[in-house]
């Protein structure tokens, strides 16, 4: 099994005791006798078998069978937590999330207070895309169980993606605190820093992520994003300059040709727009960026390179033709389109 997704599977839980009804009659033949406390018992132990052979079949890797298994013990004993935990799971795996999310709402509900369900529940809403509920569920999970890892790491990615960075802030903190060699937590630290526009504190979570970590696209164009934000931009270059090596994009390209640009090497500038437009002609930053690198040498020309000024135009309309709720750029066609 992969390194956890959910850790709930690893935990067995212990079922309470049912509340049994007292004996009634007076003993004669006929009265209500112990039969009905003997069958609630065999049907306990049943239900408790499917689970320990749903639990073996999963472990050989027999899915549909291990499933069947916890929805009969499901259907003997609807109380039971562990088979709607271990059933969810395996709907999770299977991608089918719609039924994960409504076995694991049920552990909730039978045993509020199982961390388990009520992790899994938030787990399963967020990768519905149900954010917001997701947040709920893990915020109870959270309240069971303060400094589990997972949740307050999911917790503070849920509130990402609500663009609520204030609010993940805290968790993303107590995520890299639990576990402080952990590169994902530290990415995410690095996020919520660059969104709350604390860049220098972003760039140390990025950096010590990538020693822990395999340097991927994502990383480095945060990286670099944060480092131009705060003016390093040699080292946005250089690192703009191995993302482009290793993973080649339009928003590479774009970005270091904004490196480039800040650090006045106009003409490395001017290639790495043309090369984010050939990679994406629908990127409508790097079209700004050629734009404005074709401007300069016409003024530098003494406005007398004609040409120059025509491929800024051009370069210019083809970004308004993408994005068109560009001021600047309307204003910077007014002043030179003669």
């Amino acid at each position: 099994m992969p390194q956890r997704v959910c850790r709930f599977l690893a935990i067995l839980l212990v079922m309470p005791m049912l509340a049994l009804p007292a004996c009634q009659g007076s003993g004669q033949a006929g009265a209500a006798s112990p039969a009905p406390r003997h069958v609630r018992l065999d049907r306990r132990a049943e239900a408790q078998d499917a689970v320990a052979n749903a639990t073996r079949l999963k472990n050989e890797g027999n899915t549909e069978e291990a499933l069947a298994e916890f929805e009969h013990a499901i259907e003997v004993n609807p109380t039971l937590t562990i088979a709607y935990i271990g059933a969810a799971d395996l709907y999770r795996q299977q991608g089918d999330f719609d039924t994960a999310e409504q076995r694991y709402r049920k552990a909730t509900e039978v045993e509020p207070s199982n961390f388990d369900a009520q992790y899994g529940h938030g787990l399963v809403l967020q990768l519905l895309n149900r954010v917001a509920e997701a947040i709920r569920a893990y915020l109870r999970a959270l309240a069971i169980r303060p400094d589990d890892f997972d949740a307050n790491l999911n917790v503070a990615t849920a509130y990402m993606q609500v663009n609520e960075p204030r609010q993940a802030r805290p968790y993303a903190e107590r995520a890299v605190r639990l576990e402080p060699d952990s590169g994902p937590a530290r990415v995410n630290l690095g996020a919520v820093y660059a969104a709350l526009d604390m860049h220098d504190a972003a760039v140390i979570e990025y950096q010590q992520a990538a020693e822990l970590m395999e340097l991927g696209p994502e990383l480095l164009l945060n990286l670099a994003d944060s480092l131009g934000k705060i003016g390093r931009y040699a080292e946005m270059a250089a690192t703009l300059d191995q993302l482009v090596k290793i993973s080649p994009s339009a928003p590479a390209y774009e970005r270091l040709g904004s490196a480039l640009f800040r650090q006045k090497n106009y003409d490395q500038a001017l290639a790495a727009f043309q090369q984010a437009t050939e990679i994406d002609p629908g990127h409508f930053p790097a079209w700004n960026g050629v734009g404005v690198c074709l401007l300069n040498q016409y003024l530098w020309s003494n406005k007398e390179d004609g040409r120059a000024r025509r491929g800024a135009i051009e370069a210019l309309r083809r970004s308004l033709q993408i994005q068109t709720n560009q001021p600047k750029i309307i204003e910077l066609l007014r002043r030179y389109d003669r």
